[in-house]
């Protein structure tokens, strides 16, 4: 396999990653757009010693690092100068990198360029960081029932409310009309036919709400063609992934409110 197809097998998952990082697609497909570049330019930068998906995370998180982006896609000021509350804490990348992405502690240690003893402190205190997360209302849109309820249970588990469980479209309409939900998790493809990615699109013409999507294709949601999710989980999911990426959600969620409100002041 040439090094361009290698790369390309391993794009959506690192788009997951980046918009999982920034909290949409626009950014996270522009972090791995200058990532793709800088490789372009120079093809030693990828060092492949723990395979090549390792050696594509390293290089991004090297550019991560080292470029800022803003949402329209072009590079933005210096790294020194990003205001914090939009950076995704190195804890975090190390608990998504190992939960979300399944990168063992050694490959997370090399993508960061740390040792695994630094990586478990990280992880460490990703864990605090998720149990200081406030508590919020869910609603859950998933039309196959095991799996509705290991997601509900796992919500529960992590200190949150659940409104409800829709299996459909029209479900999920009427059960956000009985209480707005603080953080949506949805499958895409439901019972009936109907799409959870248009129920939700059809919920944030009324109200903001984070949105965590869960399927079993994540790749089709992945390719930066089209306005896609910024959090994706995919089937079969571990329960750690559902919370590092809910928690990332609420984490840019609370930060955009917090941001908000200081202008508003």
């Amino acid at each position: 396999m040439s090094r361009s197809q290698l790369v390309a097998e391993h794009l959506p998952l690192l788009r997951r990653y980046a918009r999982a990082l920034t909290g949409n697609q626009t950014s996270g497909d522009a972090y791995v757009a200058a990532m793709l570049e800088a490789l372009l330019q120079d093809q030693t930068l990828l060092d492949e010693r723990y395979g090549a998906r390792v050696g594509l995370f390293r290089l991004f998180t090297k550019i991560w690092n080292s470029v800022s982006i803003n949402d329209d896609g072009e590079p933005a000021a210096p790294a020194a100068e990003r205001r914090l509350t939009n950076i995704t804490p190195l804890a975090r990348q190390a608990f998504l990198l190992l939960s979300l992405e399944g990168f063992s502690e050694e490959e997370v240690a090399f993508i960061l360029d740390t040792n695994v003893t630094e990586v478990r402190a990280l992880t460490d205190a990703a864990g605090r960081e998720l149990a200081a997360e406030i508590a919020t209302d869910v609603l859950i849109i998933e039309d196959e029932t095991f799996i509705a309820m290991d997601i509900e249970s796992l919500v529960k588990n992590l200190g949150h409310h659940v409104i409800g469980v829709a299996r459909t479209h029209t479900d999920a309409l009427a059960l956000a009309k009985t209480k707005q939900p603080g953080l949506i998790l949805a499958d895409i493809q439901l019972a009936d036919g109907s799409s959870g990615l248009d129920a939700v699109n059809e919920l944030l013409r009324t109200f903001e709400v984070p949105v965590v999507f869960i399927t079993a294709y994540p790749e089709r949601f992945l390719t930066g063609e089209r306005p896609e999710p910024a959090f994706l989980i995919s089937k079969p999911f571990q329960p750690a992934m559902v919370s590092a990426v809910a928690s990332q959600a609420l984490f840019f969620q609370r930060n955009s409110r917090n941001r908000n409100q200081k202008k508003a002041s």
